[in-house]
């Protein structure tokens, strides 16, 4: 295992593969928000993030009693592949010509208060949805799914340098896409 240090989730995932009564729900509980934020960052779609979490959890469930600590924590395992069902939904939307995008359901404050809030929202989403999906990648996980960058380096399969590349990118990019907006505030 990378720098040593010990899996916090080893014992509960060996519990899951026995089959203890339990096991399951408190791995849900304990992991379900991060894995459900990361998948909207990336979907930007609750929807599909909710079905890429249950396909997750299904493939803890089964891979569980397969599972031999000490080459990569589990957690990190349960990110990339959540990662790899948000690529494989996003490479299937770029197939599948739309000749109008779907509806998105205003989730931002009510409209008598937070309108500067939801509408900095959602340019920043907009302006997250523009960026390269390695781009993409690093800021959810570094900023969003607040992982160090030697962490998020190691889940991206990239070097801490290539990580430090891709954020400094993704940052300068929103920058220059959000400052017309900053000048009007």
């Amino acid at each position: 295992m990378s720098q040593g240090r010990a899996d916090p989730d080893e014992e509960l995932v060996a519990r899951i593969a026995r089959g203890e009564p339990g096991a399951a729900n408190k791995f849900v509980a304990l992991k379900l928000g991060r894995i459900l934020a990361l998948a909207r960052r990336m979907l930007t779609d609750a929807v599909e993030a909710e079905d890429v979490a249950q396909e997750v959890f299904l493939r803890v469930w089964r891979h569980a009693p397969a599972w031999r600590p000490g080459a990569a924590r589990f957690d990190t395992w349960m990110h990339r592949v959540t990662l790899n069902l948000c690529y494989d939904r996003l490479r299937r939307r770029r197939e599948i010509p739309q000749a109008e995008p779907p509806e998105m359901p205003d989730t931002g404050p009510a409209p008598d208060r937070g309108l500067l809030a939801a509408d900095v929202g959602r340019a920043v989403e907009a302006a997250m949805a523009k960026l390269p999906h390695r781009q993409r990648e690093a800021i959810v996980l570094c900023h969003y799914q607040e992982l160090g960058n030697i962490e998020a380096a190691e889940l991206m399969g990239i070097s801490v340098e290539a990580l430090e590349s891709l954020l400094s990118r993704a940052r300068r990019s929103l920058r220059a896409t959000l400052a017309p907006m900053a000048q009007g505030l």
